[in-house]
């Protein structure tokens, strides 16, 4: 059980990270003009959310067994 708790809070973690910083990103005004920077901001966000979708799918596999 405790081992469940520690991956959802790593999934809610990778999300909260992620969501923060597709915002941030947003909230520039020169989102229109990508920059290396931003690129390599959204490849983070991308795989904090990645990471989270791989972790929910090791809570499914494991609730089933």
């Amino acid at each position: 059980m405790a081992k469940k708790r520690n991956i959802a809070t790593s999934v809610i973690g990778l999300i909260l990270i992620g969501s923060i910083g597709l915002i941030n990103l947003t909230q520039r005004p020169r989102f229109a003009n990508f920059h290396t920077v931003d690129v390599l901001q959204l490849l983070g966000t991308g795989m904090c959310y990645g990471v989270a979708l791989a972790l929910i799918g090791l809570l499914r596999k494991r609730s089933t067994e």
